[in-house]
């Protein structure tokens, strides 16, 4: 099974890369991401209800949009975790003989003019219109991920305190007639989207999502985890010390670090302690770690 990664339709198109699921190479974006299990239940659920479940019946009734929102903030995993549920739903798919492929297109909200007016607008309904329904036309399951969506559907209520209101009241009108059509023409098309502020985020638009969940900083819990991870994939042996994993842990919590930045105090560690230690990063040491943990978030 080919698994091609390549750029879309076009820039002008709005879709920057797309993909064909599932790929073995992308399991631990699903793995490996710390969220409480039943977050993952739920988004997992929801993508393999909306993709085979929704043809034939009743929006009035059964009014499944084909949405999920991933809410939180920056570092907590969200893109990577949209990035592992479409290759595990994929994966189900396949595995249950319902879809040998599914493919995974990513919109890139920043392609979009907003200085010209009009043309934000123009540019969405064809993403909606004709981009996605095309992708979606042969019949393969398409997941279809928005990250920032903010900057696509961004809120009606705040842009009347700003500059050009007309224009933002457009664009989003634009991008709540593009979902809502898409999703009754395209019953196979699962749209997930994320946003670190979601009160950027129009109202109406999170109100079409079937599924909102909110990511937050990991505890102390997760973040035992996500070192342990991060050190084996190191290969330093550390990971096996758990009372030394949980007090590294409890510091990151008290530095209110994010995953990212949890994971980014182990490579700091390895890449901060001269030539011999980044060339044979296995030789990491306690005291290395505890140094790099107490300077406080990486960034």
């Amino acid at each position: 099974m080919s698994h091609g990664h390549s750029a879309g339709p076009g820039a002008a198109d709005g879709v920057a890369v797309l993909a064909t699921l599932p790929d073995a190479t992308w399991a631990d974006r699903w793995d490996d991401i710390v969220v409480d299990p039943g977050v993952k239940s739920r988004l997992l659920g929801h993508a393999l209800f909306s993709l085979t479940q929704r043809a034939g019946r009743s929006r009035v009734a059964l009014p499944v949009s084909g949405l999920a929102l991933l809410a939180g903030a920056p570092g907590t995993g969200k893109t990577t975790l949209a990035h592992g549920l479409a290759n595990e739903a994929a994966g189900v798919l396949a595995r249950r003989g319902i879809a040998a492929e599914t493919v995974f297109a990513v919109v890139d909200p920043h392609a979009f003019p907003s200085e010209f007016l009009g043309e934000s607008q123009r540019a969405v309904a064809r993403l909606f219109k004709r981009t996605l329904p095309d992708l979606a036309a042969d019949g393969r399951p398409l997941v279809v991920l928005v990250d920032e969506v903010e900057a696509l559907a961004p809120s009606r209520h705040h842009a009347s305190f700003t500059t050009n209101p007309v224009d933002v009241h457009r664009a989003t009108a634009a991008v709540l007639t593009g979902v809502d059509e898409l999703s009754a023409r395209c019953p196979n098309v699962l749209i997930l989207v994320t946003t670190n502020e979601p009160r950027a985020v129009d109202a109406a638009f999170v109100s079409r999502a079937d599924l909102v969940e909110s990511f937050d900083l990991p505890g102390l819990e997760a973040a035992q985890v996500i070192l342990a991870s991060t050190l084996r994939e190191f290969g330093t042996g550390l990971d096996g010390d758990a009372d030394a994993v949980k007090r590294l842990a409890e510091l990151c919590v008290d530095q209110h670090m994010d995953a990212r930045q949890v994971r980014k105090s182990v490579l700091r560690a390895v890449i901060g302690n001269g030539a011999d230690l980044a060339l044979s990063p296995e030789g990491l040491s306690h005291q290395d770690l505890w140094d790099a943990v107490s300077a406080g978030s990486p960034g």
